[in-house]
């Protein structure tokens, strides 16, 4: 089945819309434009799918009731726009959805959200049962109070972060542009590419870089950047024009074709591994012998104290860490059983050397995702 028919037949879609799509610089939210999404997300609603939006808008928001002429630099400004804006953001969502009578709730992530285990779960549980419940959640990140230290970086990633976490079975990107070209789309020349079927078909384009004049953090990179971490993991993924998004999320088969669809290039993994490999805060490094990396990656072996040479960072039981090969490449990623204090007197033992207590694994093969297949 092709991407396109893939999303057309989704039951559980995850739609992100960019901050230039819904606002302007000059006039704040744009509520011509916010309609005209609601109302292809409505339809999609009707007709049987359950739908998460992530929307970025609510620093852009905030701008022309601060009398802000562009969008601030420091990162205090930054957040108290997005405090103006998050409420202006979330009453005019709830304000077009209640026309069709569709319940909204607003959804407010940080990285840690992401990065740990437990806040992760939490997250899932909300948005279940929001959905559940016959609930359109909106999510965005948490402006307001994210820091460069735990700040997911770019809406398009947290909104493959949250498909993969619901189970979605589809993945649309709005953007300013109306896809993927094989060169800079303000140029004369480039040409869009309307099917990407595996990552390879993708080393020859060009991306070019948002303007500076941007409302928001992100460009073509970000979203090419999700669309893998989505269509990696068995996500179908649309990259189209947020005015095109009636087109967009009827996402047809036939006839002309709206945007970019990129084909699932891998099989859909756990939840726990899909957080270990693209949303987990790594804490330190193993440095492991050839041994190990065979072990690791083509047995699915668990790491044992023997298969390593050497450590470095500050972590301790519980903590992801990053599994280095020989050649200084970053193999694997786990959850470490030790602290970073006990494993110098252990590492490059055999287990029938060490005291009955110390034998167990350092990380476990199922709190183990490989990140290269070598």
């Amino acid at each position: 089945m092709s991407a396109r028919a893939q999303l057309a037949a989704a039951r559980r879609l995850v739609v992100k819309v960019g901050s230039s799509s819904l606002s302007s610089l000059d006039g704040g939210l744009d509520a011509e434009r916010l309609d005209r999404l609601v109302d292809a997300l409505a339809a999609r609603r009707v007709a049987g799918t359950q739908v998460v939006l992530v929307s970025s808008g609510a620093i852009a928001a905030g701008l022309a009731p601060l009398e802000l002429t562009r969008r601030p630099r420091d990162l205090a400004t930054q957040q108290a726009a997005a405090s103006v804006g998050q409420l202006l953001l979330a009453h005019a969502y709830s304000a077009s959805f209640a026309r069709y009578g569709q319940p909204v709730g607003q959804v407010l992530l940080t990285a840690d959200d992401m990065i740990r285990r437990a806040h992760y779960r939490n997250a899932q549980r909300t948005l279940e049962r929001l959905l559940g419940l016959g609930v359109l959640p909106v999510v965005n990140e948490n402006d307001t109070v994210a820091t460069d230290e735990i700040r997911v970086g770019d809406n398009d990633r947290l909104a493959a972060l949250v498909a993969h976490l619901i189970g979605a079975e589809g993945l649309v990107l709005l953007s300013d542009v109306d896809g993927l070209y094989d060169g800079d789309p303000r140029r004369a020349g480039s040409t869009l590419i309307a099917e990407v079927d595996a990552p390879a078909d993708l080393q020859a384009v060009e991306i070019a870089r948002p303007g500076a004049a941007s409302l928001g953090r992100g460009g073509m990179a970000t979203k090419l950047t999700a669309a893998a971490m989505a269509s990696a993991s068995g996500i179908p993924v649309l990259l189209a024009a947020a005015e095109e998004v009636g087109a967009a999320l009827e996402t047809a088969t036939d006839g002309p074709k709206t945007g970019t669809a990129f084909r699932p290039s891998g099989r859909r993994m756990s939840a726990r591994r899909f957080w270990l490999r693209h949303a987990a805060d790594v804490r330190g490094r193993l440095d492991i012998d050839e041994g190990a990396v065979i072990a690791v990656l083509r047995r699915r072996r668990s790491l044992l104290a023997a298969g390593i040479h050497g450590i470095s960072g500050e972590f301790v039981a519980g903590d992801v860490v990053d599994l280095v090969g020989p050649h200084g490449v970053v193999v694997a990623r786990g959850v470490v059983g030790y602290d970073a204090a006990e494993l110098p007197a252990l590492i490059g033992r055999r287990s029938d050397e060490l005291p009955p207590e110390q034998r167990r694994e350092v990380v476990h093969a199922d709190d183990l995702v490989p990140l290269t297949g070598s």
